[in-house]
């Protein structure tokens, strides 16, 4: 009779361990499902709310080409270059660590048309303005190259055409170049 007591206690020992250990085993389970449930909700949302953005966005891109002009580069074309607008020279400290290097420019911009001029003239401290937050923005070592020069003059022509109605600017010709 005591053994079989000894058995009938063993029995429920065992049979409690392997409800703790399935009762474990489904509580991880449901945790992984929810877990996955949740990253899938998550995705989900994500990129439904990316989708619809793209769409919208390009309601919004193509109704605003519509309204604001195109942003054109530079003009390589120089057998046949368009009127002038000279600019005074810029003296400007480029951006080092000891302050100690400038650089001195003086600039023409080539204009798509003439009626741009009159404009130029009235937005000309404007224009100076952002020529010169462009140019102390660099280093030496950013406009020293022929390339760094090509990307600056992008840069300003690009910048200036911001600011403009009547007209584009087509280039830039620096007609003195000076870093010292």
């Amino acid at each position: 009779m005591a053994e079989e007591e000894k058995k009938e206690e063993s029995t429920e020992e065992e049979g409690k361990k392997k409800s703790g250990n399935n009762m474990i085993l489904i509580i991880i389970i449901v945790l992984l499902v929810l877990l996955l449930i949740g990253g899938a909700v998550a995705a989900f949302f994500l990129l439904t709310s990316d989708e619809e953005n793209d769409g919208s966005d390009t309601e919004k891109t193509t109704k605003q080409t519509k309204t604001v002009k195109k942003k054109s580069k530079r003009s390589s074309d120089l057998l046949t270059v368009g009127p002038m607008y000279p600019l005074d020279q810029f003296i400007v400290n480029l951006l080092s660590e000891g302050g100690s290097r400038y650089l001195k420019v003086t600039l023409d911009l080539e204009l798509d048309g003439e009626e741009l001029s009159v404009e130029l003239d009235t937005k000309k401290p404007a224009v100076r303005d952002i020529i010169i937050r462009i140019l102390s923005a660099k280093t030496y070592e950013e406009i020293s190259t022929q390339k760094g020069k090509e990307r600056l003059k992008n840069e300003i022509v690009e910048k200036i055409n911001e600011i403009l109605a009547d007209g584009q600017i087509n280039n830039v010709f620096f007609t003195d170049f000076v870093i010292q």
